[in-house]
């Protein structure tokens, strides 16, 4: 049973990282390898990298997922559920000022300056965890060249969730061919929602609608925005320069990119509509996760699931690495910003038990500072 020790740590943890969580995903699960494997040894490299492999085949917010993953592990349900909560409340909070400011004034507070630097330095971050779990993943020459060939799938555009169940799929391929048999069992639900009447939209609908979205959304948070394009824009129940404005929302906030469900709930219906959307987002997270990590050390003793988890778990870091290059090429676009890398990524690879927060604050300083030059 957990002790309040261990879930005041975790609150602290989690609470933490959705207040300096900048960069996405693959950033927010960068941290979170540092924090809960490197630092605090909670759980092996190996095992941690079978639940970013599992989450990625799971709908629903990766990093989140990943935030209930470790949690769970250190404190059970109870762990799951503060590890959560604690990872979106600030967020949240964030969101929710920013939906509240921009109800009442039409636009959105000028920060850019204040988050100029912190790409460039979560550039780093990801690639040094990336790096470390790389390091862990490649087991074998077959794995290696599965892992290349995915990076290479998504550098050219491949969707990431057909690179992870393809990867999948040929690491399973290579095991029978190893081991010559014929048989396999699967246990992948999909859980579908139908779409709510688009007559009216009111509290309960903005509930059903975001608990769909959040049961049925593969993938990182940013493909969000095409449902919420298709799911409330098209219905004729928020603008797009509105949808527009709330992608903005979810790059200059910390912690998940699905708290712009809050910023979008408050456009609907005010603060009752951002709970609902809030609510109705993350729930599903919650329950697939609550089913699906004691299943996990299970499908490591199977030598058929082991094999699917091991090209998945690889087919994951091929991912972080695109990430990273797709960040860069974006970001990295003036002398500032590739200065602000490099050191990143001197700090990090050199000064190895730094805290990734030192990092991220340091590169939001810096980048301000070189932004009056």
């Amino acid at each position: 049973m957990p002790n309040n020790k261990e879930l005041i740590e975790i609150a602290k943890l989690f609470f933490k990282l959705g207040s300096i969580a900048f960069g996405g995903p693959a950033a927010h699960i960068a941290m979170m390898e540092d924090e809960v494997v490197k630092k605090r040894k909670w759980m092996t490299q190996e095992h941690f990298l079978d639940l970013v492999g599992a989450t990625n085949l799971i709908p629903g917010p990766n990093s989140t997922e990943m935030t209930m993953h470790c949690g769970h592990e250190r404190a059970g349900w109870k762990g799951l559920f503060v590890a959560g909560f604690c990872f979106i409340f600030p967020a949240v909070v964030i969101t929710s000022v920013f939906a509240w400011l921009y109800q009442q004034y039409g636009q959105l507070p000028k920060v850019e300056p204040f988050i100029y630097g912190i790409k460039p330095a979560v550039i780093a971050i990801i690639i040094m965890a990336g790096f470390r779990l790389g390091k862990k993943a490649v087991k074998n020459t077959e794995l290696a060249i599965l892992g290349i060939i995915t990076l290479v799938a998504c550098l050219f555009g491949l969707n990431e969730i057909i690179a992870l169940f393809g990867c999948g799929l040929l690491g399973l391929g290579i095991y029978f061919f190893k081991k010559n048999t014929g048989n396999l069992t699967s246990f992948f639900p999909l859980l579908l929602f139908q779409l709510v009447d688009p007559s009216k939209i009111g509290v309960l609908k903005i509930f059903l609608t975001f608990l769909k979205v959040g049961a049925i959304l593969y993938g990182s948070g940013y493909v969000l925005f095409a449902f919420l394009d298709t799911e409330l824009v098209a219905n004729g129940w928020l603008t797009r320069q509105a949808l527009i404005d709330a992608v903005a929302i979810g790059q200059i906030t910390p912690g998940p990119v699905l708290s712009t469900a809050t910023f979008i709930g408050w456009q609907m219906n005010g603060i009752t509509g951002a709970l609902a959307a809030t609510i109705g987002i993350f729930l599903p997270s919650f329950l697939f996760v609550l089913i699906l990590n004691p299943l996990i050390p299970k499908m490591r003793q199977s030598e058929i699931l082991g094999a699917i988890l091991d090209a998945v778990n690889v087919a994951a870091i091929a991912l972080i690495i695109a990430v990273s290059v797709e960040m860069a090429k974006d970001t990295l676009t003036d002398w500032r910003t590739i200065l602000i890398a490099v050191a990143s990524l001197i700090v990090v690879f050199v000064f190895k038990k730094m805290n990734s927060a030192f990092i991220v604050l340091g590169g939001a300083v810096i980048g301000y500072l070189l932004t009056l030059i």
